[in-house]
């Protein structure tokens, strides 16, 4: 089927000037200089960690601001290609047209979403944890391979990621993983993912071939700064230690050098064990705790504002989306309805599509609880 150049332009066109409608350019300059100016800094590298939040987040930012400053020359550039294509009947330059076309759409869809991630923790990195639920082995399975996807997601994107925790589960898979995702917006992008998750297959640990349904629940919550404050009384924590294992079980390590804080007064618990020490496992679990904590914190005081709005239709809890390989292959977002069939894609880190129709989703929830308050 011939591409319709006219109809993809003018539409690329139309998407860009929303953005740029509602992207504040000018504050994003600035926010470019004052970043800048902070990576000059003679004494930057004195502390390691806050140096590459600097160059991070300028590196993010300056892409945006580039990306949208050059992209009307890129509209007319493809424009371009394809009148001199069509004029002299130039099969490579409507290939590279189509090329472009496409490259371009992609690029504007991962603007869109910059735009709308303005939450107060967007732009931190990312903790998630995932949790087998019900359904057994392959349940714990599931919890793995959903592991799996986030890692693959990441590592796409050439972003870092960290295995924080994790707890194997006596047959297959795991009890529940623990990872951080080191990059710009992160969390605002991966935030969408919270929720119950359900895989429908055939069962590979059913010696009668039955089809299953298995469960599990995927956390994502902000990377905790040195700049935040939640106050933790060391009489509210009960820390255990103990050996640190592997799959099935089997000792990895001959010294009690995993680390479990219990906040008892929220029930909060975090468990890490895959620090080479007990005092490195302890203030990375602390760590953790604290941005959980900070998460608490931020939803309580917004309870308020949520009794006010009222329930929102399509819970972020039990079964946002559902990952079905048998009787056919779909994976679908129940919030959405943003599908795909192709599973094993998606549990290869293809999950941009999701992400965005989350974000979008998202949005228009908080404008539809803004427009009722």
């Amino acid at each position: 089927m011939a591409t319709d150049f006219s109809a993809e332009i003018t539409s690329l066109q139309n998407t860009f000037a929303s953005i740029r409608e509602v992207s504040d350019v000018d504050t994003l300059r600035s926010e470019v200089e004052e970043l800048t100016h902070a990576a000059a800094a003679p004494d930057l590298w004195d502390d390691p960690d806050a140096a590459q939040k600097v160059t991070s987040k300028l590196s993010h930012k300056q892409s945006v601001l580039e990306k949208l400053d050059r992209f009307d020359q890129r509209i007319e550039d493809v424009e371009l290609l394809v009148s001199m294509g069509e004029d002299e009947d130039d099969q490579d330059a409507i290939d590279e047209a189509v090329s472009e076309i496409a490259k371009l759409r992609s690029e504007l869809g991962d603007l869109e979403i910059s735009t709308l991630l303005s939450g107060e923790y967007d732009e931190r990195s990312a903790v998630i944890t995932v949790r087998a639920g019900a359904g057994g082995d392959d349940a714990s399975d599931f919890a793995q391979m959903l592991t799996r996807m986030y890692v693959r997601w990441a590592e796409n994107r050439k972003y870092s990621v960290q295995e924080l925790d994790t707890s194997y589960a006596e047959g297959a898979g795991v009890k529940s993983a623990t990872i951080q995702v080191n990059a710009p917006y992160a969390y605002g992008t991966l935030s969408v993912e919270a929720g119950t998750h359900r895989l429908v297959r055939i069962s590979p640990f059913d010696n009668q071939g039955r089809r299953q349904t298995s469960f599990a629940a995927v956390e994502v919550i902000p990377l905790i700064e040195s700049s935040d404050h939640v106050d933790i009384d060391e009489n509210d924590l009960r820390i255990d230690v103990y050996r640190s294992s592997g799959p099935g079980g089997q000792s990895v390590n001959t010294t009690d050098s995993a680390v479990r804080i219990t906040h008892v007064p929220t029930g909060t618990v975090v468990s890490m064990q895959n620090e080479k020490s007990q005092i490195q496992n302890r203030a990375a679990a602390m760590r953790v705790l604290q941005s959980r904590l900070l998460l608490l914190k931020q939803e309580e005081e917004n309870a308020q504002k949520k009794e006010l709005a009222g329930d929102i239709k399509a819970s972020w809890g039990d079964q946002m989306r559902s990952y079905v390989t048998h009787p056919y292959q779909m994976v679908k977002d129940l919030r959405t309805n943003h599908e795909v069939n192709n599973p094993s894609s998606v549990f290869d880190g293809a999950i941009d599509g999701f992400l965005r129709a989350g974000i979008r989703w998202r949005k228009e929830q908080e404008m539809a609880a803004e427009a009722d308050a």
